[in-house]
């Protein structure tokens, strides 16, 4: 259940949400967990950039970037220096936004592993979500790794799967993988739209969860009968604190409180009932 400040009773007039914004709403709000938020443009916030990291991967997908391990790591020079431990150091004088978009533009100068991949579309759907003058100054000294690694991104740790909605970062396991071939352990993904994902690893691409337990048990020690599975754990952004540095210039919707209800349409909506 969704409640904003402290109700649950939220009607949205037609076209003030995307049919994929809709959905992800729908499944928060029949949940029977609780989602809190502060107020109406907190929760239009974190629906506009979980679509936002699923055109993100999209586009990842598209870019040409190589799959590779931290060993054989590889990025633009014009804008990254890469480190001995396979990561991706912001260049001095550079913009992170800049650098980032270079990821998506010039995707065959860059090879990386899939959990370095879900950031990179983490930073990129902030991007697209946030004032990118804002994008600056908080990411001016951007150090790109894996998820684990990127304290910046505010990332809230989940452990119920089935509470995963659009634009969550999940994980496969594979628990016999071949030990010289560490890059088989699992596969970091973005949940999509219609329960497929985005993995970055091994060619994944855009797929359904059985294709991906299908690659990595064809990637297991001989004789294994363990299945690689979908871990409970999945992570998202906080996405109340990064609502704060949305652009100022995005359009701002019609909010009217009538008793327990809470009304919201776009501003540009004069002739339509609710």
């Amino acid at each position: 259940m969704i409640l904003i400040e402290g109700t649950s009773k939220v009607a949205f007039g037609e076209g003030t949400l995307t049919e994929l914004e809709l959905t992800i709403y729908q499944k928060k709000q029949k949940s029977p967990i609780e989602y809190r938020y502060d107020s109406v443009n907190t929760l239009l916030f974190e629906l506009y950039m979980r679509t936002q990291i699923m055109e993100s991967a999209k586009e990842l997908s598209k870019a040409g970037v190589y799959f590779a391990d931290f060993k054989k790591t590889l990025c633009n020079p014009m804008y990254w220096h890469l480190t001995n431990q396979g990561r991706f150091q912001l260049n001095s004088g550079c913009a992170p936004q800049d650098a980032i978009r270079d990821i998506f533009t010039n995707g065959s100068s860059y090879a990386f592993e899939c959990s370095m991949a879900v950031v990179v579309v983490l930073y990129k759907a902030l991007l697209e979500s946030i004032d990118p003058r804002q994008f600056d100054i908080l990411f001016a000294d951007l150090l790109l790794f894996d998820w684990h690694s990127n304290r910046k991104l505010h990332l809230i740790d989940r452990t119920y799967n089935e509470e995963a909605v659009i634009g969550d970062v999940l994980y496969f396991e594979n628990p016999d993988f071949v030990p010289s071939v560490p890059w088989w352990k699992g596969e970091n993904v973005v949940l999509m739209e219609n329960d497929f994902y985005y993995g970055h690893g091994h060619g994944l691409g855009i797929i359904s969860g059985e294709e991906v337990i299908k690659v990595l048990n064809k990637n297991r020690m001989l004789g294994s009968i363990k299945s690689a599975f979908l871990t409970d754990r999945y992570v998202h952004p906080d996405f109340s604190y990064f609502a704060e540095f949305q652009h100022r210039l995005r359009e701002k919707p019609i909010i009217a409180k009538v008793g327990d209800w809470i009304y919201v349409r776009k501003s540009w909506i004069f002739n339509k009932t609710w």
